[in-house]
Formats: structure tokens, C-alpha cells, sequence
């Protein structure tokens, strides 16, 4: 089965073709991130006719790149939430346009399951179940995932998600659009004995998040620096990412320890930090736990992760109506 994948739910514009046999044939992403720079962040209204104007000439591009016809496509899948409502609609309208001009079946796909099963792309795979740390820009969750379809929240950010204490930590420190990449950087020049934060909620049981009260750490720190050079600004970046990493790991320990899973799936935007890689590695290793996660460009939003969760449900005979909707808010559990 050929199945046409496509993800507007923020700034990025994917698109890919998942086969059910061949797996992953190809896949398109076109980045806003220049769009919003001047703006320090993404605006939506922006983003929504950004994605009307690149959405059909980026499914015509991806065709022509791997040599398939639409009348070769067996199903859409679209990303129906959550996100931008306006972005979201996009994707709903011409996902399900194109497959009722084309006469297919399409499925509206859930962001975030897409992020969870973003792995099964790679060679190797988790078995069922396994552990999901999700960590991005809107959403930082543990879950554990006992077949497609059940997923089990234990534990999620009561604030700001990781992602976007990134993103903040680095508007405070006077950092580029987007931050959070720009942070991480900035923190590899950083003295990881110069400033100490606190690991947020790590004293208490469960397996809930904070990182607001880390951030407000970061801006009196800063305040309170007499000289404001770029050392300080690289020791304190560095400061924080080490809280946000050794508070995301000893949560992980918790839930595996709470679930008794020996895997554990990386996922989500912040799941390309290379310092989080490398020390959920460490980590893993030492408690004999197997460790997982999608190659850097299938962490961030795509058009792959979306044709491939896509495809399961409509293996299954799942499909939508004519009419469609979107869902800026959207539980994930148990998305049968």
C-alpha cells in the first residue's frame, strides 16, 4: 500500500510516500524558520498561508523526484492534531481533497503518534512494549506504548514543555530563532562548573514535569551577572541544559523502573540534541536498558513519521468521511 503523508501542524511543511512493502520511498520538508525569524517565533496566520502556498507544489516535487503518479497512491494521511488550527487545516483540506479526487481513502493522523512511531522507520526497531521519553517544542511526556493503537500516559510537563523552556531560555539570553538549536550550540562553549540549576521536580515522587521555575533560575542568574559577555552566556546555557538532560534521565529511570520495560524510544525535536543522545546512551548502558530513537531530521516535524502511522491505520481499514476536522487539542491515549 502507497500511502501519501502530510504534516502542517506548526512551521514545517512534510510530505513523504511510505510503502507497506518497500517502507519509506521518499520525503520532502520545507522549513518557515526564516518566515518567523524576524518575529521571534512562529505566528500563525503566517504559518497557515505558508503552508497553502508550499503544500501542492512540495506532494508535486516529491512525485516527480521518486517517479510515482498520483493514480499509484492507495491512501492519504494528514495530520489532524493537535497543532495550529489554521496549519492543521491545511493539511485536513488538501489531504482530504485529493483523496476524494483520486477516489482513496484517507485517515487523519494524530502528531503525536506520529512521534512515537517516528523509530519504525529506522533498521532497528523496539518490540512491543516499550518506554517513549517525548520531548519537543509543545510536549514533554513519558508513555508507555503497549501496541499501536494503546498508549498509556505516565507522566507529562505541567508547564512549559522542555522544548520550549529551550526556546524562552534562549530568547532571555538574547539567541537567534529558532533557540533551542541555538542554545544547545552556545552550550558546548559553556564551563559546566560555573553555574548550578535545580533538577525541577526530581525530590518528589512521580513523573510529572516542570521547567518554568528552571527558567526563571536562568533569568535572575543573568540579571544578576555584573559583566553579561559571552562566557557567561555560554555558561549559563550550559548550566541549563545540564538541569533539563539530568532532569529528563532520572524521570526515565523512574518509569523504567515503575514499568519494568527494557526499551526506551527518544522522541520528539528535542530528541536531536546530540548532548541528550549521548547521555541517554551512557545511561541506558549502564542499567542494561535498550535505547531507541529516529535519525535528527525524523525528530523534528515530517511528512515520513505521519505516511507511516498513516499507513497502519489504514492497513486496518481505518479511514475518515468526507467531512474532516482538526484538533488543536488532542489527547493521545488510547487512539484506537
Amino acid at each position: 500500500m502507497l500511502v501519501l503523508g502530510i504534516e502542517t501542524s506548526c512551521d514545517e511543511t512534510g510530505v513523504a510516500i511510505y510503502d507497506s512493502e518497500q517502507g519509506l520511498l521518499g520525503h520532502e520538508l520545507y522549513s518557515q524558520v526564516e518566515l518567523h525569524a524576524k518575529y521571534g517565533g512562529v505566528v500563525p496566520e503566517l504559518a497557515s498561508r505558508d503552508h497553502v502556498r508550499k503544500l501542492i507544489p512540495l506532494i508535486k516535487q516529491l512525485l516527480t523526484k521518486i517517479n510515482i503518479k498520483s493514480s499509484d497512491i492507495n491512501g492519504i494521511a494528514y495530520t489532524a492534531g493537535p497543532g495550529l488550527i489554521g496549519a492543521l487545516l491545511v493539511g485536513a483540506a488538501v489531504g482530504r481533497s485529493l483523496a476524494w479526487a483520486w477516489q482513496i481513502p484517507a485517515i487523519g493522523v494524530h502528531h503525536l503518534e506520529g512521534h512515537l512511531l517516528a523509530t519504525m522507520l529506522e533498521s532497528s526497531i523496539p518490540s512491543f512494549p516499550f518506554l517513549t521519553l517525548l520531548v519537543s517544542g509543545g510536549h514533554t511526556q513519558l508513555m508507555q506504548v503497549n501496541a499501536i493503537g494503546q498508549y498509556s500516559l505516565l507522566g507529562e510537563s505541567v508547564d512549559d514543555a522542555a522544548g520550549e523552556a529551550f526556546d524562552k531560555t534562549a530568547k532571555l539570553l538574547g539567541l537567534g530563532y529558532p533557540g533551542g538549536p541555538a542554545l544547545a550550540k552556545l552550550a558546548t562553549q559553556g564551563n559546566p562548573e560555573t553555574f548550578h540549576f535545580s533538577r525541577p521536580m526530581t525530590k518528589q515522587p512521580g513523573l510529572n514535569f516542570s521547567f518554568s521555575g528552571l527558567k526563571t533560575q536562568v533569568l535572575t542568574t543573568w540579571q544578576n551577572q555584573e559583566s553579561k559577555n559571552e562566557q557567561v552566556k555560554a555558561d549559563i546555557a550550559r548550566a541549563f541544559e545540564d538541569a533539563v538532560i539530568d532532569t529528563l534521565i532520572i524521570k526515565c529511570k523512574r518509569a523504567i523502573k515503575q514499568t519494568n520495560l527494557d526499551s526506551l524510544v527518544i522522541a520528539g525535536g528535542v530528541g536531536a540534541n546530540q548532548r541528550l543522545r549521548e547521555s541517554m546512551t551512557i545511561f541506558t548502558e549502564q542499567i542494561g536498558v535498550k535505547l531507541f530513537y529516529p535519525r535528527p531530521i525524523f525528530c523534528t516535524d515530517n511528512g515520513a513519521m505521519i505516511a507511516y502511522a498513516g499507513a497502519l491505520r489504514l492497513m486496518k481499514g481505518q479511514c475518515e468521511p468526507l467531512e474532516f476536522s482538526a484538533h488543536p487539542r488532542w489527547p493521545l491515549a488510547n487512539q484506537t
